[in-house]
């Protein structure tokens, strides 16, 4: 892996992280609600008392936290979503090539089976074995080869 996707991937997180503070001082400064990140005792409880007047600012508030922390959610799949990228991309390298090894074991299996039964094919009435063997043989080693190649594109 280059070391620039990684400095890339870094700094695409710290712009997120930015937005993302930015945003949420903006909101504590035009609405005076506490954001996302305070506990909940920290918030004000409406009594019975107050009125209906406190219940309406109190939901008021319980929104404003949710959409708070609804963006949080937002920015912080963002952030990490960038960050992953040049690992996703490696990853299914790495995943094709995986998958062609395992591909390419039952070829290497049955390949001895092949090779018997194609001496032995001319002075044996046992074709069927010859025939599925090679139809095996040859999707796997069709399979395992395309993999690698999938893989080699990328």
């Amino acid at each position: 892996m280059r070391p620039r996707y990684i400095g890339r991937a870094l700094g695409i997180c710290v712009r997120v992280t930015g937005r993302f503070a930015r945003q949420v001082i903006a909101d504590q400064t035009q609405s005076g609600a506490p954001s996302g990140l305070q506990s909940a005792a920290a918030m004000p409880q409406a009594s019975v008392s107050q009125g209906f007047d406190s219940t309406v600012r109190s939901r008021t508030a319980g929104q404003t936290a949710g959409k708070v922390a609804t963006q949080t959610g937002r920015n912080f799949s963002q952030g990490v979503g960038g960050f992953l990228r040049p690992f996703r991309r490696v990853g299914g390298i790495l995943w094709l090539e995986v998958t062609g090894v395992f591909f390419l074991l039952p070829v290497i299996i049955f390949a001895p089976t092949l090779w018997r039964a194609g001496v032995a094919y001319p002075h044996s009435g046992d074709h069927r074995t010859f025939w599925v063997t090679a139809f095996v043989v040859s999707v796997f080693l069709y399979l395992g080869i395309s993999s690698f190649w999938r893989a080699r594109r990328r």
